[in-house]
């Protein structure tokens, strides 16, 4: 049913191209026949015509994620690295960002765990992200995301630094190949520090699943059922063990051992910068954006196309 949707979703992108070529090529013709008259009807093709370009190349873009799990939904995870405040700060910034991005670009998505920090930001944060080929438009956003800009938590005013990391793994179905010894986890609950009213702060009903062997960790606390958030953290779990097993192009999990941490802590591949001036940069495609304030409401689309167009070269 999930990929029909797709299919559905492809060919009426497709038929709203073929169609507005179509009329605008009848109103080109009347211009034409008009002797000029109609400057108004011109300035409305030239419109219509970027807009359809615009559908046009994002429409093949969409046709070049053909990865195994590109038309899957998927899982964000959002981590700040040292810092302190500053940091927590830019992740709970960056949270915001992707959150906005989703309601733009019609995609469903829960926080199924977040780590607050008490003197403001977030450490931590998991979402469950929904929709057609939310995978592989979001796969491009994993690394580390840089910020600079005048600390407003700073008295002297001074610019500062921070780094967070992303990580994109995949929604896989319960028809995996990897297999999992219960004896290789350590499974911890806790009391939820997100939303849930006066339940939250009465059950230890948030889980987190470690496994041993490699160090992942998953978890989740969106759910009032200790249950549900252990079925939830599992999938989390083996998602990221798939996705690591398919990075480093080995079947078994004993043999990336000790691996994860490298790859949550990438290298660098976006810089945001607020002062002195204004710029973002992905430094993967050296495509860069001046209006900081408007990528920081969620205009990342740009950024995800040029990766996807650099990534298929």
């Amino acid at each position: 049913m999930a990929d029909l949707s797709a299919k559905r979703d492809e060919l009426e992108t497709y038929n709203e191209i073929v169609d507005g070529l179509t009329d605008n090529t009848d109103l080109i013709d009347l211009v034409e026949m008009s002797d000029g008259t109609e400057a108004a009807t011109l300035d409305q093709v030239e419109k219509d015509l970027a807009d359809l370009s615009k559908k046009a190349a994002s429409m093949k873009l969409r046709t070049q994620l053909d990865g195994e799990y590109d038309k899957n939904n998927c899982y964000m995870s959002i981590n700040a690295g040292a810092g302190g405040l500053e940091a927590t700060d830019w992740a709970d910034m960056l949270l915001r960002m992707y959150t906005r991005y989703f309601d733009q670009h019609g995609f469903k998505y829960e926080i199924t765990d977040l780590n607050n920090e008490e003197a403001g930001g977030i450490k931590s944060a998991t979402i469950n992200v929904e929709g057609a080929y939310a995978y592989g438009y979001l796969k491009g956003e994993k690394g580390v995301h840089r910020l600079v800009r005048m600390s407003p938590y700073d008295s002297s005013n001074r610019r500062h630094t921070s780094f967070v990391s992303v990580d994109i793994f995949p929604e896989l179905d319960d028809a995996t190949d990897i297999e999992i010894d219960p004896n290789d986890l350590r499974i911890d609950t806790y009391r939820a520090s997100g939303a849930g009213g006066q339940h939250v702060n009465k059950t230890d009903s948030a889980v987190r699943i470690t496994h041993i062997p490699t160090g992942v960790v998953a978890s989740s606390q969106a759910e009032r059922s200790q249950i549900q958030n252990r079925e939830n953290a599992m999938k989390q779990l083996y998602a990221k063990l798939i996705q690591i097993a398919e990075e480093e192009q080995r079947e078994k999990i004993s043999d990336i051992q000790g691996k994860y941490s490298q790859i949550a802590w990438g290298s660098q591949i976006r810089s945001y910068v607020f002062q002195p001036y204004t710029l973002v940069k992905d430094h993967r495609t050296n495509h860069e954006v001046g209006n900081v304030d408007a990528v920081m409401d969620g205009d990342i689309q740009e950024f995800i196309d040029a990766y996807l167009a650099e990534s298929h070269k």
